[in-house]
């Protein structure tokens, strides 16, 4: 917990002042701002970080911080120092924001007469277009999650992916007829259909295996995600998801259910337990490596991977990035408008390959 590190080899002390008020902020950024456990504990850590740098300084009081002080540590920070290793941009980025924001904080409240990293620049990190996978991956990711489920008690919604992809209900059997493939066991129909959810509602991995049944309403086709700060929304919930959410549900939950206490939540562990993250993640890079997709490497599938296809995908099909905001939950446009990005690469190259003038 911040403000109870020890003297040692990260740097001396902190005083108590510095960390009083680094409390108070943290406290501010869980009551009142409503940031995820996982935002906080980045921000801990840079803040640490920042701490150190001023208790070696000799700066015991925020009120003491000069600009230059500031500045001087947000340079350090992608370069690195004795103590601490340099940090991605992207990184950087991240605890400078946090140190700003304490700086902000602390004038407001009145514990500094004014605010030393106004004028700070933060480093800006380089624009990465997200990795998308093309919607042939996306199917072999899914397939070898699990086999596709089939209908549980009536005919699977129309509304079933994109046309012409080949796949099958798993009740269906194989094509002219034939014995049908042999029954999925429990964790096989869970990891597809927690997948299929992933990219059949474009959520991220900690709103996946945060969903309450109670919040999945398999019938009008929707689900309601519980996102960062706080936020909620209803998405719709693709064909495929909801015949793979209703066969889970129906044949396998129970099942693993029947080892735990009763959890709410939808996706459940071998131990009737929630799924956590870690294994959520482990679930999908199991099932990159069986589709052959890259799991090491700049290009490797990531829990990530699905949210940015998803997106990709309905931009793709002529989806408004307005929409897509409030199907993915971003607070502001800003941040779905990169995903333009990766379309407009891929019609530049239907372009140069196409038209005949495209090449001088």
């Amino acid at each position: 917990m911040l403000g109870d590190a020890p003297d040692g080899p990260s740097g001396p002390e902190a005083s108590p002042a510095l960390r009083r008020a680094v409390r108070g902020y943290l406290d501010h950024l869980t009551v009142e701002r409503g940031l995820s456990a996982n935002t906080l504990s980045s921000y801990r850590r840079d803040l640490e970080r920042y701490l150190t740098g001023l208790a070696a300084a000799g700066i015991a009081d925020l009120a003491e911080v000069a600009p230059a002080d500031v500045a001087e540590h947000v340079a350090r920070l992608r370069a690195g120092d004795d103590g601490q290793p340099a940090l991605a941009a992207a990184s950087a980025a991240r605890a400078a924001s946090a140190i700003r924001g304490l700086h902000r904080f602390a004038a407001r409240e009145g514990l500094a007469g004014a605010d030393p990293s106004r004028e700070v620049r933060p480093p800006a990190p380089p624009r990465r277009l997200p990795r998308a996978l093309d919607v042939a991956e996306v199917l072999r990711l899914l397939d070898a999650a699990g086999p596709a489920a089939g209908p549980v008690a009536a005919d699977p919604p129309a509304e079933a992916g994109p046309p012409g992809d080949g796949r099958r209900p798993v009740d269906a059997g194989p094509p002219g007829g034939g014995s049908p493939p042999v029954a999925a066991g429990p964790l096989e129909l869970r990891d597809r259909a927690l997948l299929e959810f992933l990219y059949g509602t474009g959520a991220r991995i900690s709103e996946a295996v945060g969903a309450a049944v109670d919040d999945l309403d398999l019938a009008a086709g929707t689900a309601l995600l519980h996102g960062k700060g706080g936020r909620t929304r209803l998405v719709p919930v693709g064909g495929y998801a909801c015949a793979a959410l209703s066969t889970y549900l129906v044949r396998a939950r129970p099942a693993l259910a029947a080892a735990g206490r009763g959890v709410p939540v939808v996706f459940l562990n071998a131990r009737g337990g929630p799924l956590s993250r870690q294994s959520a993640w482990t679930i999908l890079r199991r099932a990159a490596a069986r589709a052959g997709l890259p799991v090491t490497g700049g290009r490797a599938v990531s829990p990530h991977t699905l949210r940015h296809s998803y997106a990709t995908h309905l931009l793709d099909g002529g989806a408004d990035v307005r929409v897509v905001q409030e199907l993915l939950g971003h607070a502001s446009v800003t941040t779905t408008q990169v995903y333009t990005l990766v379309t407009v690469d891929r019609l530049r190259e239907v372009y140069a390959t196409a038209h005949p003038r495209a090449r001088g």
